[in-house]
């Protein structure tokens, strides 16, 4: 099971590149608290390169090429139940062929492919972390997509784009990676033609959050540290940005509260009711993935550092598990904004998705609500079809 990351990190880097980059990390962005200063925002740009330098690998290691989180619903395997996440994005936004599309902070291309493929629609994937982006063009190719799917180095504060260059946007589980809620709000704002829609999924504590509870402050600062976040927003500070650089907000609600019955996101990172796939994902196999590579670096099998780097995600891993278990904390705060008018141009009325008498239409329509069983029941052979082989 290791030999999978042993081989990655192997190809990957050098001897001393691993250790280095995790003192770095440790020593500018962890804070008083472990021995280090903390210059998340003051040095956002090389605070998130230096942390995914550390861990795509690891990610896509223990969780696949989609890192973000997914509630399941009964007899839903992993894959699909991400899948679904991602579709749902795609259908509230009415992405279909003919439409270009942003996908803020895309990773390593999972989502971005899973939504080009079941949309029809073109995404651009906008990413500053170059060792992803070369992941998620081998992956494009891989899949015959690269006619659907463009890349762009840039950081998402700040994108190499014309003024209303795309017809939706959206951002999964990425955002709250932004030093400035308003600020990255309103680069979105800029890059949306007048009308379109921009959803995302954003991190948030929720109103079972107790700022005087030293636990809950504790699970925070450590969700923080091990997935490389600087500050877990509140559902209000998220409305009020968005409203701030002028989008209206069509919607806002936390999913995880709405999910049907049946495991909930956090589940795979406590380990119960897994299946072998996923195992790595678990508390157990987390353990095992850190003893194994502590060994292997004793060896010189694999570079020094890599047992270092699975305890800070261990950490991290162990913190959302218990956070989702406490209920303070949700992966999917779904939020869905509609770019207003600018200029004295009237919003288009084109009868897509993100018009309003569509957005109006789809809030009051149960079929396609994301909590909806039937939906989900609809659309499981449709979804096991287009993941294929991440089954």
């Amino acid at each position: 099971m290791i030999s999978k990351l042993t081989d990655i990190l192997k190809n990957t880097t050098t001897a001393d590149r691993v250790a280095l980059r995790a003192r770095e990390y440790d020593h500018r962005y962890g804070g008083v608290a472990r021995g280090g200063l903390d210059e998340r925002k003051t040095d956002y740009q090389n605070f998130e390169n230096t942390y995914y330098d550390l861990v795509t690998d690891f990610y896509e290691y223990g969780w696949g090429q989609s890192f973000h989180f997914a509630p399941r619903v009964k007899g839903e395997s992993f894959a699909a139940s991400l899948a679904r996440h991602e579709h749902h994005i795609a259908l509230r936004l009415g992405l279909r062929p003919g439409m270009t599309a942003v996908d803020l902070g895309c990773g390593v291309g999972g989502p971005l492919i899973e939504i080009a493929r079941f949309s029809g629609a073109k995404i651009v994937g906008v990413n500053n972390n170059e060792y992803q982006l070369k992941r998620a063009a081998k992956m494009t190719e891989a899949e015959n997509l690269s006619h659907l799917a463009d890349y762009l180095k840039c950081d998402f504060m700040q994108v190499d784009a014309p003024d209303a260059s795309f017809d939706a946007a959206y951002a999964i589980e990425t955002t709250c990676c932004a030093p400035d809620k308003a600020g990255v709000y309103g680069e979105v704002f800029r890059l949306l033609k007048p009308g379109a829609c921009f959803a995302a999924y954003e991190w948030c504590l929720t109103h079972r959050f107790d700022d005087g509870n030293p636990e809950h402050q504790r699970l925070k600062s450590d969700m923080e540290y091990g997935s490389g976040v600087q500050d877990i927003a509140r559902p209000h500070e998220i409305d009020e940005a968005l409203r701030a650089v002028g989008f209206d907000l069509l919607e806002a609600r936390d999913l995880d509260a709405e999910a049907p019955p049946g495991i909930p996101w956090y589940q795979p990172l406590v380990g119960t009711g897994l299946s072998f796939a996923s195992f790595r994902s678990s508390a157990v196999g987390r353990q095992i993935t850190y003893g194994s590579l502590w060994l292997l670096e004793k060896l010189r099998i694999v570079p020094r550092g890599a047992a270092h780097v699975a305890a800070m995600l261990n950490v991290g891993g162990a913190a959302f598990a218990e956070a989702g278990r406490l209920g303070i904390f949700t992966p999917m705060y779904f939020i869905l904004a509609r770019n207003r008018i600018r200029g004295g141009r009237p919003v288009p009325r084109s009868g897509r998705l993100g018009s309003p008498e569509k957005v109006t239409s789809l809030q009051n329509d149960r079929e396609l609500r994301y909590s909806s069983a039937s939906f989900v029941n609809r659309n499981c052979q449709k979804i096991r079809q287009s993941v294929g082989s991440m089954l």
